[in-house]
């Protein structure tokens, strides 16, 4: 057993404190970069094509949407996000029943974004985009209709296509 005296280990302690100062010190004097994301989001930031962040109908040139209301997407959803109201209306040119979409609620706040409503719908009717600020201060405003509501792209120009060029190793920053 080693045998320490309360001078040894006061001074092993001091040279302890020396050093988490020694590495505090040269933290503080290295200049630092920042981010400027909300300022300058517009021209340098870069999304992926392939980031899910939030469920939109893929609607065609007429601005019709494909969903039938078949529920697919509900029943393939793990917690319930989907919620499908529907009714069967007889058709008056064929004379035969059909499903017809009332509405087709989405909630944005419980989204686990695991595609597998996508990947459950055979019509291609909804997709996710990569637009990622859904930030709201009330939780009921991420319930979306995504059939009354048509997705104009987000509120950055060019988010679909991945926003900005992606240009490796170099980043909008500011040096304080």
């Amino acid at each position: 057993m080693k045998n320490n005296t309360y001078f040894s280990e006061l001074g092993s302690a001091v040279k302890t404190l020396a050093t988490g100062l020694k590495v505090t010190l040269i933290e503080f004097f290295t200049k630092k970069s920042t981010e400027q994301y909300p300022e300058n989001r517009k021209t340098t930031l870069h999304i992926s094509k392939r980031h899910r962040g939030r469920l939109v109908f893929t609607r065609n040139e007429d601005g019709s949407y494909n969903c039938t209301a078949c529920t697919l997407c509900e029943k393939a959803c793990p917690n319930g996000t989907i919620k499908i109201t529907s009714e069967m209306r007889e058709d008056p040119e064929t004379g035969k029943k059909k499903r017809v979409l009332l509405d087709y609620q989405y909630d944005l706040g419980d989204c686990m974004f695991c595609q597998l409503c996508t990947n459950a719908c055979n019509f291609n009717a909804i997709h996710f985009v990569n637009d990622f600020e859904n930030s709201v201060f009330k939780r009921d405003s991420l319930v979306l209709h995504l059939d009354k509501e048509t997705y104009d792209g987000g509120s950055l120009p060019n988010l679909l296509n991945g926003g900005a060029d992606l240009t490796i190793g170099q980043f909008n920053t500011k040096i304080k």
